[in-house]
């Protein structure tokens, strides 16, 4: 059954060959699987040799831990490496997580991200490009799935904005300022999931996929396929509570500017939405300004391919750490948890656009780019 394993069951992450799939098995479960830079270069070297084996028809991705599939990426190394001067640990990181992001988006096997649980910054990343390989994101009963980063200060990375960009209506924008988790029924009415199976259903599934016969890729994402429509999620994706405020989601969350958003939400008053409206708004007021106007501009500018988002993401990183809320939302709200960040703009009037395009100025010249190469 399994051809070889690069890895012991005590390391990380784990990948191996079987039934002529590759598996990969995120397995760092007190830390939610947060990536870690060994995690993600296990993952990105897996990738590349699986690419041209004419022995694995698919990659399977998932975690060996029921509580989240991945957490987002390692942010406490990242403060810490920030806190001691060292700038180039912080741009390896994210160079390394967006050359694997871009990997997976292009990758040429069908590859089937099973997401269950917590589904948050850098295990968006590691997933959502599934939809672009001919194979599938599924959510499960327990996905719960974000883009949390305006409250430490970040913005919707790893190439998240190209896919926010192309939800319905304004759901991404909002998604990108307000870092709302949504379910696995949200997740398909939103485009960023493309099928669902109960929790339960998954070790049946694995099972299936070690054991039945299959003569090309499509068969493997078939067999999941299959499995899953014998599966409703409730409830249906088109009246969950997403599908629910779209109306309200669109009316606000398609105007300019956190602080044009702001004020609209405040003026809902005693419409059926006035409840939603008073609470979005609260979250927002907890937010960094700064970084939802950048989360904002971030998904508007990310029409073009996923190559260029990635650049102006890494871009986006070192300005969000050097210039922006980063290390400061990264204290108050997992270092310190004092929940009491000073963010560099107090009120979302103060931010200016001139602010906000400075952050997207990139610190390198283009043929200098630690992402130039990367194309489509």
């Amino acid at each position: 059954m399994s051809t070889h394993e690069s890895r012991s069951a005590s390391d990380e992450l784990i990948a191996y060959v079987a039934n002529q799939i590759g598996f990969i098995e995120l397995n760092r479960p007190k830390a939610l699987n947060a990536l870690s830079l060994g995690m993600m270069r296990a993952m990105h070297a897996a990738l590349d040799e699986w690419r041209e084996d004419p022995d694995v028809l698919a990659v399977v991705v998932r975690s060996t831990s029921e509580r989240a599939f991945c957490a987002g990426g390692d942010i406490r190394y990242l403060y810490e490496s920030f806190q001691r001067g060292d700038g180039d640990a912080v741009d390896t990181f994210f160079i390394d997580e967006y050359r694997l992001d871009h990997a997976i988006f292009t990758y040429t096997k069908p590859y089937i991200a099973l997401m269950n649980g917590v589904v948050m910054g850098g295990g968006m990343g590691i997933s959502q490009g599934a939809h672009r390989t001919g194979g599938l994101r599924v959510v499960t009963s327990s996905t719960r799935m974000a883009m949390p980063e305006t409250r430490i200060g970040l913005f919707p990375d790893v190439g998240v904005g190209w896919f926010l960009a192309r939800t319905p209506g304004a759901i991404g924008r909002f998604l990108a300022v307000t870092g709302e988790t949504i379910g696995p029924a949200e997740a398909l009415y939103a485009g960023l999931a493309d099928a669902y199976l109960p929790d339960e259903a998954i070790p049946a599934l694995l099972d299936r996929l070690k054991s039945r016969p299959f003569e090309q890729g499509a068969d493997v994402v078939a067999c999941v396929q299959d499995e899953a429509q014998r599966h409703k999620v409730v409830p249906a994706p088109d009246v969950s509570p997403l599908a629910d405020a779209r109306v309200s989601i669109d009316k606000h969350f398609s105007l300019p500017d956190v602080a044009q958003i702001i004020q609209s939400l405040d003026r809902e008053g005693d419409c059926a939405y006035a409840d939603w409206a008073e609470q979005t708004g609260a979250t927002l007021r907890e937010r960094s300004p700064l970084s939802m106007a950048v989360a904002l501009e971030g998904v508007t500018r990310a029409e073009g391919t996923m190559a260029e988002c990635l650049r102006r993401d890494l871009d986006l990183t070192r300005s969000s750490f050097e210039q922006g809320d980063a290390a400061e939302g990264i204290r108050a709200r997992i270092i310190d948890k004092d929940n009491k960040p000073a963010w560099r703009f107090a009120r979302f009037d103060d931010v200016t656009p001139a602010d906000v395009a400075k952050m997207f100025e990139s610190p390198w010249p283009a043929n200098e780019h630690p992402l130039k190469d990367l194309q489509g």
